[in-house]
């Protein structure tokens, strides 16, 4: 038997106990009636007599769950490590670990943030349900690569994730990264425009192509290094957010980034002392979806990039 606890959220405030069970522990209506029925469901310790209780912010659920019934979708798992910088009633905001896949795929059924999130915040199961979303990617309107680490924004309500989806889409959200490339890059500032879309040889890549969608990437040169190899450290902007976009437009100016095996065209820094590729979302400016007001996070370079730099500037 497993239980699930939750303190009800403002988006079930108001809600009949039987579909907000249905909904946060992806149950039939018959078999919620069933657990109800056996006693199984409380809320703030007393035990629901009636499937038609209405709930209401802040109030503590509980729900004990026969195996049987156990979810379908991803499963709150509290061993993902992650850091949330900020969270209201909203948003979220977190600050991703390089190595961490953002959501349930091929390959990556459990272990994700998602997983991780549904921990911290089980009323994100209800958001693929009420936006017509995809169940495994809850409140994501935006994702990093695995070896990409920084900030992510994630929606915690039906309106926040239709409000920082149409700003994606606007171009109304500054996504700002750091990344350091081999080779010097001459020009101070510059912009990367070119398509990008499915590689023709290798459907897992991403390649500049006339057939792809548009792509614009902004850069501006921080410092420049010349041992042990010439590199430069860069700040890229994203002006569209297209799968692996930072990776495939520096490489194909010739400046792939550092510890990219799949874009880094069989380049490497000798005595590299990282194993991921050295990009980091360091930067992200949205309006708030429910204040309107601007808001803006920061994000240093986690230990592995500032070690790394710091080998070069020695």
């Amino acid at each position: 038997m497993s239980v699930l606890t939750v303190t009800v959220p403002a988006s079930l405030d108001g809600v009949r106990v039987d579909r907000a069970v249905a909904l946060l522990a992806d149950l039939s209506r018959s078999a919620v009636n069933v657990l109800v029925a056996d006693g199984r469901v409380q809320v703030d310790g007393d035990t629901v007599r009636s499937r038609s209780t209405v709930l209401r912010v802040g109030q503590e659920l509980q729900v004990d769950r026969m195996e049987e019934h156990a979810p379908r979708g991803p499963e709150a798992d509290s061993s993902v490590a992650f850091a949330v910088v900020h969270a209201d009633a909203e948003v979220i905001v977190v600050d991703k670990p390089a190595g961490l896949v953002v959501h349930p795929g091929a390959g990556h059924r459990t272990g994700t943030l998602v997983h991780g999130l549904l921990a911290d915040f089980p009323e994100l199961a209800l958001l693929p349900a009420a936006v017509g979303g995809d169940p495994d990617r809850p409140g994501i309107v935006h994702r990093l690569d695995r070896g990409t680490s920084g900030l992510m924004v994630l929606a915690r309500t039906p309106d926040s994730y239709r409000s920082l989806v149409a700003q994606l889409g606007s171009r109304n959200v500054s996504r700002i990264y750091r990344a350091l490339v081999l080779g010097t890059v001459e020009e101070a500032s510059g912009m990367v425009e070119a398509p990008i879309g499915r590689s023709v040889s290798s459907p897992t890549r991403m390649a500049v192509s006339r057939r792809g969608k548009e792509a614009r990437t902004r850069y501006q040169v921080e410092e420049r290094f010349s041992e042990p190899a010439p590199t430069t450290l860069v700040r890229a902007s994203l002006e569209t957010g297209r799968t692996h976009q930072i990776r495939v437009h520096l490489s194909a100016i010739g400046h792939p980034v550092v510890g990219d095996q799949v874009y880094g065209q069989g380049r490497s820094l000798p005595g590299a002392s990282i194993s991921r590729p050295f990009l980091h979302a360091c930067q992200l400016a949205f309006e708030h979806p429910g204040s309107g007001e601007q808001v803006s996070w920061t994000s240093e370079l986690p230990a592995d990039l500032r070690a790394q730099l710091a080998q070069l500037a020695g």
